[in-house]
C-alpha cells in the first residue's frame, strides 16, 4: 500500500516557475510515479512520468518546460514547471504505478491533487 501526498500547488502569474512535491509513504518507494494533470472541463491527462531507475516521460505539450525528478532518500517525486501558461492551469495529482519502455501503468494509488491556478 502506498499513500501520496502532494504539495506545491498555488496561484501563480504566467511565466513564472512552479516546484510540485509527490510524497510517497506507507511502502518501499520503487514505484514509479506519474504525473496527471486535469484542466477545467477536460479529462485527466498524464503529463510527466518517472520510473524507478529515473527514466522520465513527457507529454507532447509540456516538454521543455516541465522536469520531473525523484528524491529515493526523501521518497518525493518532484514536477518542476516552468514559464507557466493559463493552460497550465488544473489540478495536479500523481499516481505510483509502473514504466516500462516509454509506457505509464497507472495504479489505483492516487494522492489527493493539488490546484495549480496560473493567472495573466
Amino acid at each position: 500500500q502506498v499513500q501520496l501526498v502532494e504539495s506545491g500547488g498555488g496561484l501563480v502569474q504566467a511565466g513564472e516557475s512552479l516546484r510540485l512535491s509527490c510524497a510517497a509513504s506507507g511502502s518501499t518507494f520503487s514505484n514509479a510515479i506519474g504525473w496527471y494533470r486535469q484542466a477545467p472541463g477536460k479529462q485527466r491527462e498524464l503529463v510527466a512520468a518517472i520510473s524507478s531507475g529515473s527514466s522520465t516521460y513527457y507529454a507532447g505539450s509540456v516538454k521543455g518546460r516541465f522536469t520531473i525528478s525523484r528524491d529515493n532518500a526523501k521518497n518525493t517525486v518532484y514536477l518542476h514547471i516552468d514559464s507557466l501558461k493559463i493552460e497550465d492551469t488544473g489540478v495536479y495529482t500523481c499516481n505510483a504505478g509502473a514504466y516500462s519502455s516509454g509506457t505509464y501503468y497507472l495504479s489505483r494509488f492516487w494522492g489527493q491533487g493539488t490546484q495549480v491556478t496560473v493567472s495573466s
